[in-house]
């Protein structure tokens, strides 16, 4: 027996062990069981979001970087990249090929305005993203420089990018977080209606030179005012095809309130685009006729926080929220990264090898619902840190339960209905850095489902 399945043997004794006692220590909550979705998750669904910077180094988003290729395709076989961020704001294009070496090998989250001035994306970096976006099946959502570019330049670089990208492009992006310019960008007194005046003239401009281009946005950071108001003006634009927003879980790193236990909470957000104002974006989406993807986002912003960014706790979140996004009928979720991030998923650079955070294995675990349909689902006398979910492909249904309390539970089924446990997401600890698995079980309930603590687990259901 070699060491492989040595240790997948002995995870699933220990997670065996630890279901046997779960109906002991936890009374027994129960689920109804609704609608089914009319449509199903998008293929794309799942995604990660790159800093626009990134692309200063040809030699990264390129097919020749075998590594990250495979982690993509790992991740999922039809995903969506995401070129933007902060740094989108700071770099230019140029159609010369670059001389001398790259101003850096990899660049992580926004934290840091010094090194981005200046930076360039060339018609050779975005050659090579073609090829990456050809060998991992990804589609790509491409950013344009609003707060500090030029009209030529945006007119400029979205030539070259649909153009090269081709089919692989869904849409542009003009600006990045819009709604976070005053007394940065623009001036204090800066508005929702000064933002679309600006970012008409760009959309027009680059429309009149790309006449295929297709648009995305607003791309806000939190102010839902930005979003109404572009909801309500895209709809006269059929080039505008899909509305974004970010969304981070907490912050900023450093700030005290930034915790596990607040991260595993119902509702981490204490601002924006929380529960309390999805009704706005669906408002938004009615006034556009349009769906909406959460392009940029992340558990901690600001880079991410040491110690709960970085670990299980932060795969557990993931999976919840993402498969939340999936309920709620969004078309998409990006979770932001890059170099050696706090919260990005995949960490490192070509030349020191990449790595795997915990939430990679998150995003792995809520990507198995890519194109399945949500059915209406809820769980009844439950933690309110335990979430349900509930999909339907082909007839065939699989529940997920997702714990992020310390004790375990057991979930009283439907009559009628027996489930089979078949994948679980978990670690030794919610604090743990690594030894994050997804693994298989193999055992059936008649009449419940049982859960531990810490821990998302996949059941296949079947009538009895």
């Amino acid at each position: 027996m070699n060491r492989r399945d040595f240790l997948e043997i002995f995870s699933a004794m220990v997670l065996a062990s630890r279901y046997a006692t779960a109906g002991q220590t936890k009374p027994t909550a129960s689920l109804t069981i609704g609608d089914v979705a009319e449509k199903a998750v998008p293929e794309d669904f799942t995604g990660l979001s790159y800093e626009s910077a990134q692309l200063a180094n040809p030699e990264f988003f390129s097919a020749k970087n075998k590594q990250l290729v495979l982690l993509f395709r790992e991740l999922a076989p039809h995903g969506n990249l995401r070129i933007g961020g902060g740094s989108s704001e700071f770099t230019t294009y140029s159609d010369d090929t670059p001389v001398g070496p790259p101003p850096f090998e990899v660049f992580g989250p926004d934290t840091s305005k010094k090194v981005k001035q200046g930076t360039v994306t060339s018609a050779l970096a975005l050659h090579n993203l073609r090829g990456f976006l050809d060998a991992t099946g990804w589609s790509c959502l491409y950013g344009l420089n609003l707060g500090q570019g030029t009209v030529e330049n945006a007119v400029r670089e979205a030539a070259a990018a649909q153009a090269i990208l081709g089919p692989r492009l869904i849409a542009f992006q003009i600006g990045n977080e819009p709604d976070s310019f005053r007394n940065r960008y623009r001036p204090a007194s800066y508005t929702p209606a000064d933002y679309l005046a600006e970012w008409n003239r760009f959309r027009e401009a680059i429309a009149k030179k790309t006449p295929q281009a297709r648009f995305a946005g607003p791309d806000i950071s939190n102010k839902l005012a930005y979003l109404t108001a572009f909801a309500e003006q895209a709809s006269q634009y059929p080039d505008v095809i899909l509305l974004t927003g970010h969304y981070y879980a907490m912050g900023p790193a450093g700030n005290p309130e930034v915790t596990l236990e607040n991260l595993l909470s119902p509702d981490p957000k204490l601002t924006t685009l929380n529960r309390r104002d999805l009704p706005v974006i669906a408002a938004a989406q009615k006034a556009a006729n349009l769906p909406f993807r959460m392009s940029e986002g992340n558990s901690c912003w600001n880079g991410g926080q040491l110690g709960v960014s970085d670990t299980f706790a932060s795969a557990l979140w993931c999976a919840g929220y993402m498969m939340a996004c999936m309920e709620r009928g969004w078309v998409g979720v990006n979770l932001h990264g890059g170099g050696d991030g706090n919260y990005t998923p995949i960490a490192g650079a070509p030349s020191t090898g990449l790595m795997r955070r915990p939430e990679f294995f998150g995003i792995r675990f809520a990507q198995r619902f890519a194109g399945a349909k949500v059915v209406q689902v809820e769980l009844h006398d439950a933690d309110p840190r335990v979430d349900a979910f509930l999909f339907d492909r082909d007839g065939k249904r699989e529940l997920v339960l997702v714990n992020k309390t310390t004790e375990s539970m057991t979930c009283a089924l439907p009559a009628g209905i027996t489930a089979a446990p078949i994948l679980t997401l978990h670690a030794a600890a919610i604090e743990a850095k690594d030894g994050v698995e997804i693994s298989s079980m193999h055992e059936r309930h008649h009449g419940m489902v049982k859960i531990a603590e810490y821990c998302a687990a996949v059941y296949l259901l079947a009538k009895s």
